[in-house]
């Protein structure tokens, strides 16, 4: 287990930052916008860490990665980049934000860094077959049909682009990242949900996208934490979700919600993920997870709103 730097002997907590979190209201996606959002995340994070937590940032980028490809689709005068690339791109260009943010939200003299994080992921993983993870912008149905990539329908009249997802195993800098937490670092790692990279004569890149929820979970039972938070945009995960009898599900042991999964109450490559990264993490021995929103940290923190599921 990791000790924290105020010397309690309590264990990280890790927070997953959705990619849409870190964007402006309604999903404005300027710049200007982006440090706008960033920087209200970065107030919250900072209140729990003047309450005392050892805080591990995580977080996501389909919204930015999807940028990234909308812009090779566009220009073809430059070389297109793979996937791979564009994931390291926006890790370094996420973890800036955050960084300077972080920094300019607290008065101490706490150390932010961003770890290039690479998660080694199984070459003949089935999601190479089957594209679920949405990033980009969203399309209407009639805007979706008439793009040159794969769309999948995510709700009510949205559309968005898919792509593989498979399963995170291995994180390449693991090791690096425990020494940096244990010497009171606070790591901004996992961007994206790493860099997927196969072994392969040394490790290469493949065309891929990592769900970020998945591979925080690996990192947090790595850590030893006890408490693992996911940050999105609702503030529940609900059941009967988009329809009338839509219903929040809030405190919910691991068997229960496993249940709710497997009945297929959760979409593919949105949902569905931070459910299963949830259960995973409190069945390997965590204490809680809870799925809510930026402004609802400090009372997820201690297990007080959102979705909290517990063994």
């Amino acid at each position: 287990m990791v000790g924290d730097r105020h010397g309690t002997g309590t264990s990280p907590v890790v927070i997953a930052l959705g990619g849409n979190t870190l964007l402006g209201q309604q999903g404005v996606w300027t710049i200007d916008a982006q440090i706008d959002a960033i920087e209200r995340t970065a107030t919250n994070v900072a209140a729990g860490l003047d309450a005392g937590y050892d805080i591990v940032l995580t977080h996501g980028n389909g919204p930015q990665v999807g940028n990234l490809l909308l812009e090779q689709d566009q220009v073809t005068e430059t070389p297109r980049l793979p996937l791979d690339v564009l994931v390291a791109e926006t890790q370094a260009q996420i973890g800036y934000l955050l960084q300077q943010q972080l920094g300019n939200s607290l008065d101490t003299d706490q150390e932010f860094l961003t770890i290039l994080t690479q998660v080694v992921v199984d070459p003949e993983d089935p999601a190479f077959g089957n594209p679920t993870k949405p990033i980009g912008p969203f399309y209407r149905e009639s805007e979706a049909t008439e793009k040159p990539f794969e769309t999948r329908h995510v709700g009510g009249d949205s559309y968005r682009r898919v792509v593989p997802s498979p399963e995170p195993g291995e994180i390449v800098e693991q090791s690096a990242i425990v020494r940096l937490v244990r010497d009171g670092t606070l790591v901004i790692a996992a961007g994206g949900g790493g860099v997927p990279v196969i072994r392969d004569d040394g490790l290469r890149g493949v065309e891929a996208v990592v769900d970020k929820d998945k591979t925080s979970q690996v990192l947090a039972v790595e850590l030893g934490a006890e408490v693992f938070v996911i940050l999105t945009d609702v503030t529940h995960a609900y059941l009967d979700f988009d329809t009338e009898d839509e219903r929040p599900i809030r405190d919910v042991s691991s068997s229960a919600l496993r249940s709710h999964l497997e009945a297929g109450e959760f979409a593919d490559g949105s949902m569905a993920p931070k459910i299963e990264a949830c259960i995973r993490f409190v069945e390997s021995g965590g204490e809680f997870a809870v799925i809510t929103t930026p402004d609802n940290l400090e009372a997820a923190l201690q297990g007080e709103t959102g979705t909290v599921v517990r063994k």
